[in-house]
């Protein structure tokens, strides 16, 4: 609605409905815009949608047309997924892993990220430096099996949790996150006499949920991804992530492939779910912070 579309009787503005409309024109600039969107758009949903076509085929109709829609919707594949896969213990262990180390890191993560933005520790900056540092860095596999191997944690749940409660991308965003928090709090608090501690758990933990939020996403899919780790440090089948529970779709001649896609559906269910029920605290957690005020 423009100017042109108002029109003035009796002191009254009212909406003249027989105006000439305004004719949208596509400049050159839009339209190459949405089509790389579009392109985009292709390249990130088209590996999902072969992803869930592929789950609901026959192993004869993938091997005759991988591509192809399916003649038939097979969804015994789901359920001979959950069966073979031993989803149920293996979702188990993962949902433990990933609560537990999501859990462990979150709170680490804050305790170190809160006087590293404030300033509060000598040479906050230098370590600060070095998670920057550190996420060009390769893993460094080998002492770090040596270090659990000689902990007596190889082959444990325990060893395997300790593994997954690393991340320097939670540490930077954390700490750029609280540095836009406003310094007056700290000492409002210290003159209320809260404690160091209390001030953590009751103001700056309120205060940084979306970036927690984004954090936990980043950190949670991570873990439920996780799937070298798994076969290097654990040999039980007990402990058995479902990353690597997933080794039984391999048989003799190859994979089934719409059995596979069907238990990868399934996986990635869980992750989607918590997406979506913290997807409005993830944007503005990666934003805040980026602009300094």
């Amino acid at each position: 609605m423009t100017a042109t579309n108002l029109v003035k009787e009796g002191g009254l503005v009212k909406l003249d409905v027989n105006a000439p409309r305004r004719r949208f024109r596509l400049s050159p600039r839009v339209a190459i815009s949405y089509v790389i969107l579009l392109v985009l758009t292709a390249v990130y949903l088209g590996p999902l949608a072969m992803l869930v076509n592929t789950s609901f085929m026959t192993q004869r109709q993938f091997n005759r047309n991988a591509t192809s829609i399916p003649e038939t919707f097979q969804f015994e594949n789901f359920v001979e997924a959950w069966e073979q896969a031993n989803f149920a213990r293996y979702l188990t262990n993962t949902a433990f892993y990933a609560v537990a180390a999501t859990l462990i890191y979150v709170v680490t993560a804050m305790g170190l990220a809160f006087p590293i933005a404030r300033g509060y520790i000598r040479g906050g900056k230098t370590v600060f430096l070095l998670f920057v540092i550190a996420l060009f860095l390769p893993p460094a596999l080998i002492p770090q099996f040596q270090l659990i191997l000689n902990l007596g944690l190889y082959n444990t749940q325990i060893g395997y949790i300790m593994l997954l409660v690393t991340n320097p991308v939670g540490i930077i965003i954390l700490v750029n996150y609280l540095k836009s928090l406003p310094r007056e709090l700290d000492e409002a608090a210290a003159m209320d006499g809260c404690g160091y501690g209390r001030f953590l758990l009751s103001v700056v933990f309120p205060l940084a949920r979306p970036v927690i939020a984004t954090v936990v996403v980043l950190h949670a899919i991570g873990i439920w991804n996780e799937l070298i780790l798994a076969t290097i440090y654990l040999s039980n089948q007990e402990f058995y992530p479902i990353t690597r529970g997933m080794i039984v779709f391999q048989g003799v001649y190859g994979f089934n492939w719409p059995v596979l896609a069907a238990a990868v559906v399934l996986m990635a269910i869980p992750m989607v779910i918590l997406f979506l029920f913290l997807q409005r605290y993830i944007i503005s957690g990666m934003t805040q912070g980026a602009v300094k005020e």
